[in-house]
């Protein structure tokens, strides 16, 4: 009994010394062995690995490609146009004795840290030597090739190896938005007025064209409206003067017609003429009310009625002829003017 007794506690004080002095190293992982702080031995393939209890430690760090985001930062390139830079790196622990003695407290937020220092240093000398253009160009993954590589050699010094460095975003501040959008406007502005100006030129020239080929076409109708209107009243006269010398009485006594048919218009017009004038030579006669005898030559006196004298009018046209009753003799020897009234009225019937 008192020898288990004494077992028992040899016995757990083994397990204990056993079990502290084995380790696992995941496959996603390294190890470091640490005795009183430093660094005895790098364990970097997976698996059981051992150590001495008590007096060593061991510190496991991540062996996969990490990712690191950098605060946006103000850049200001050659031409002098700040722009807000947003980066992300990708990076890796390399070297873990050189990344334990780099940052022997701080451990991975402190190399994190400093590795955004290096990163920011180095996106400063690289976009501040280029223009803004270049930066936002398709030139762009060569300038972040050059961070890249610049960054590398002072990170190496940290046991970090940079993968990747990339620009996320690349913006103006914002107190320049304002004057960009602006000057943008304006841009924008003077290119439509320049379309709009143009637009306009093609448009008087086309009606230029337009009003030309207007008076062209119209000055080319007219002349040969005038060519057929020539040739036409040659034809009519033509015909008129083969008529004339056919048949001369029958020829005045049509040009007698249409001369009534263009004076007598109207439903109600009067005439004040002289009894002789020609103008009565196919409207005289001397036959009285109810004698049916023949016509007599013209005479002085008389009516005639015409229908049809107008074109759609139809009108009864009496010439009266008004002489003074007195005798030559109470005249002393003249006689009294003597004048025609013709006056128009309706037709009444055919």
């Amino acid at each position: 009994m008192k020898r288990s007794a004494f077992l028992l506690p040899i016995v757990a004080v083994v397990l204990v010394g056993i079990f502290s002095s084995l380790y696992v190293v995941d496959e996603r992982q390294k190890a470091l062995v640490l005795q009183f702080g430093r660094v005895v031995d790098v364990k970097t393939d997976p698996g059981l690995a051992f150590k001495w209890p008590l007096i060593q430690d061991v510190a496991y760090y991540d062996d996969r490609i990490l990712s690191r985001d950098i605060d946006p930062i103000e850049v200001t390139p050659s031409d002098d146009r700040r722009l807000v830079v947003d980066a992300f790196a990708r990076y890796r622990i390399a070297d873990l004795r050189q990344f334990r003695e780099a940052n022997p407290t701080g451990g991975v937020e402190q190399a994190e840290q400093r590795l955004d220092d290096i990163i920011r240093a180095q996106m400063r000398e690289v976009l501040g030597s280029v223009s803004s253009n270049e930066i936002l160009s398709e030139d762009r993954a060569a300038l972040m090739t050059r961070i890249a590589s610049g960054s590398r050699s002072r990170a190496a010094n940290l046991g970090l190896q940079i993968i990747d460095v990339r620009l996320k975003r690349t913006d103006l501040p914002p107190q320049n938005l304002d004057a960009t959008f602006a000057r943008m406007r304006a841009e924008r502005e003077r290119e439509a007025a320049d379309e709009i100006a143009r637009g306009e030129e093609a448009a008087q020239r086309i009606r230029a064209q337009a009003d030309r080929t207007v008076v062209e076409l119209t000055s080319e109708a007219t002349r040969e409206s005038e060519i057929a209107r020539g040739e036409a009243d040659a034809r009519r006269n033509a015909i008129f003067a083969t008529a004339f010398s056919e048949d001369p009485e029958f020829f005045e006594f049509y040009r007698s017609l249409t001369a009534y048919t263009r004076a007598l218009q109207g439903s109600n017009s009067t005439l004040v003429l002289s009894p002789d004038s020609e103008f009565f030579d196919y409207l005289k006669t001397d036959r009285l009310p109810g004698d049916d005898r023949a016509p007599a030559p013209p005479s002085a006196a008389g009516s005639v009625d015409l229908g049809n004298v107008a074109e759609g009018d139809e009108a009864d046209v009496t010439v009266e002829a008004t002489t003074d009753d007195e005798a030559p003799e109470a005249t002393g020897g003249n006689a009294a003017p003597t004048t025609t009234e013709v006056e128009i009225v309706p037709a009444t019937g055919n």
